[in-house]
């Protein structure tokens, strides 16, 4: 059975800070994951948005991961589930934003392909 809590882009939402502040409420977490966010994607990121269970989960997503996520928002415009479903997956501009600072995305996407 495939792990739901791999995203679109093959990052670990069971190991992503927002989530885990999500289920602690742990505010220190989501300040500290506010300022890295915004660091690493150019874009002001508060902490007060930093509340999400999962992209590929019910629940409460961040504004960034359901929004403005290119990525999340390129896997729903082509009706896919995460990135191991597309064709130009490897190579892809849109998923290289995330491999160049998660390389190990790639595993979990490959992984997901296997699996189906």
């Amino acid at each position: 059975m495939e792990n739901k809590l791999i995203g679109c882009c093959g990052l670990d939402c069971e190991k992503c800070d927002a989530r885990i502040a999500t289920i602690t409420n742990d505010d220190a977490l989501r300040e500290k994951t506010a300022a890295l966010w915004t660091k690493l994607n150019g874009v002001l990121i508060t902490p007060e948005s930093i509340n999400c269970t999962g992209c590929r989960v019910e629940g409460v997503k961040t504004p960034f991961c359901d929004k403005l996520c290119s990525i999340h928002n390129c896997v729903r415009e082509k009706g896919l589930d995460t990135c191991a479903d597309c064709k130009k997956m490897n190579g892809c501009s849109t998923l290289d934003s995330i491999v160049k600072n998660s390389p190990f995305v790639l595993e979990n996407l490959k992984h997901i392909q296997n699996e189906k």
